[in-house]
């Protein structure tokens, strides 16, 4: 209704009920332009990896959580073969012994890479003469490892049992329950992936949303399987639910090597990794989007699909009035692309906390030079004039101001290392803001909504005990949130 300073407000207005937050600081809700808000709910259940130090934790905590099954298989997430002293792969032997008659999904933390055992391979239909497009299914001697990337990690996820519908609601509840906790009152999910329900989570959003009991504002991007439906159906587009994008996957992930890229990895020679769908289905998913005025989300990460991808817009974005068409994580780029973006209004869509999760091991996987132009914020906020920031949980801790500080600093939570990594990709504190509140919004079509505290927009703001513009730096990630509003209503209050 108004916005201003204590005197000017109150001379104007009455109440029954004034807040005083005692010289705390007021924000627009903070947005995460790429999480998968639906994943995080489900894989809460799930046997957490995370901060493991080798794949022999990783069997001791399975063993001690073995009866945490879901639909009778044993899932965990977050292991990290770059966190152990080992840098290499496990392999399912183990697993095999331990579990012999019950199925094992191990996610990788960044969802393109598994570790299966033999009874979920089975399951699978999964041997060794088995071929999968878009992916690799591992094997040593001749032998199936149980390591699966990309297309092969979805090959197992089709054959596993869905969640029932009040598991999937209480995902969903959990998940924001977290979000507002650090907040978070919008989301962009990236895609509600590998349910084989996409349409009917969407669904269900909407229907928790008109109860009012899931009160995140969602943009969710949909499957592009289930274009006819929304070339029939048309968009979503209310106040808390938006569908009006697809997401593409081009590339896989650099930590599992299977982001594609136009030079081998330096740590693996005569390897690019590879793209997840051949040129021309890309291609024939840019045409078919842009003919139903979609926008259009694609996941690249190595230089080669970003260039493929880049390419591809080029060909079909001026078909589409406003068409914001976004690339997710930008994460490498030949500086010779960045006109694309110039030219063409593309969205960078980038998670600035895995800089620094991925910096420890990086320059292993792109050699010292092609490293330069890796999470390159600056450049491409630079080339593109906006910058979407999220942080791709689960991958990341959804906290957003870890990414905040991440973005700014470019230094992990220890301090490390000294000046930065890539510090000349820094980006300003203004500019972190505007990433995860206004640009944000703009990428999601919701800049006349939410994304800023401003007359006749919604009220959704954040109190937090610190101004994160001017706190000491190294302190930003712990600055903490006292209260999240949505629409004016408290959703998440810190007891003293």
């Amino acid at each position: 209704l108004a916005i201003g300073n204590t005197d000017s407000l109150l001379k104007k207005y009455t109440s029954k009920t004034i807040l005083d937050f005692k010289g705390k600081f007021i924000y627009p809700g903070l947005i995460d332009a790429h999480c998968h808000f639906y994943g995080y709910g489900t894989d809460l259940p799930k046997i957490w990896l995370l901060g493991t130090k080798s794949f022999d934790e990783v069997l001791d905590t399975l063993k001690q959580h073995s009866a945490q099954t879901l639909n009778g298989w044993i899932f965990g997430r977050g292991w990290d073969q770059n966190d152990w002293n080992e840098k290499i792969y496990p392999e399912k032997s183990k697993l095999d012994l331990l579990f012999p008659d019950t199925p094992v999904f191990l996610l990788r933390i960044d969802g393109h890479a598994a570790l299966v055992n033999q009874k979920a391979l089975t399951l699978a239909g999964i041997d060794n003469l088995t071929t999968i497009e878009g992916g690799i299914i591992e094997k040593k001697n001749g032998k199936l490892t149980g390591i699966l990337l990309d297309g092969a990690v979805d090959k197992v996820y089709s054959i596993i049992p869905p969640l029932d519908k009040n598991l999937q609601a209480e995902a969903l509840l959990h998940a924001q329950q977290d979000c507002f906790a650090v907040g978070l009152t919008s989301v962009t999910d990236a895609g509600i992936e590998n349910t084989g329900l996409k349409k009917a989570i969407i669904n269900l959003i909407d229907s928790l949303q008109n109860a009012d009991t899931l009160k995140m504002r969602i943009n969710a991007m949909a499957a592009i399987e289930e274009a006819a439906q929304y070339a029939k159906n048309g968009k979503i587009n209310t106040a808390s639910l938006k569908v009006h994008s697809f997401k593409l996957y081009a590339d896989g992930a650099l930590g599992s090597r299977g982001a594609c890229l136009t030079q081998p990895y330096a740590d693996q020679p005569g390897h690019y990794g590879f793209l997840i769908h051949p040129v021309a289905y890309l291609d024939s998913v840019a045409r078919l989007v842009a003919a139903m005025g979609f926008q259009l989300n694609t996941h690249c990460i190595g230089d080669s699909s970003h260039r493929i991808m880049l390419g591809i817009y080029e060909k079909y974005i001026g078909k589409v009035k406003d068409h914001r068409w976004r690339i997710e994580h930008a994460q490498v780029i030949n500086p010779d692309d960045y006109g694309y973006y110039k030219r063409n209004h593309i969205i960078p869509s980038v998670q600035p906390a895995h800089a620094t999760s991925d910096m420890y091991w990086a320059e292993a996987r792109l050699g010292p030079v092609r490293v330069k132009d890796a999470y390159a914020y600056k450049n491409l906020l630079q080339a593109a004039g906006i910058l979407a920031a999220g942080s791709d949980f689960p991958v990341e801790h959804i906290n957003p101001l870890f990414g905040f500080y991440a973005a700014v600093s470019r230094k992990d939570q220890k301090n490390f290392p000294e000046g930065g990594f890539n510090p000349e990709n820094k980006i300003t504190r203004e500019e972190a803001l505007k990433a995860m509140t206004i640009w944000a919004a703009k990428a999601a079509f919701s800049e006349n909504e939410t994304g800023s505290l401003e007359v006749s927009k919604l009220a959704d703001f954040v109190i937090l005990d610190e101004d994160i513009l001017k706190m000491d730096e190294d302190k930003i990630w712990q600055a903490k949130v006292r209260a999240t509003y949505i629409g004016g209503k408290p959703v998440f209050q810190r007891e003293e």
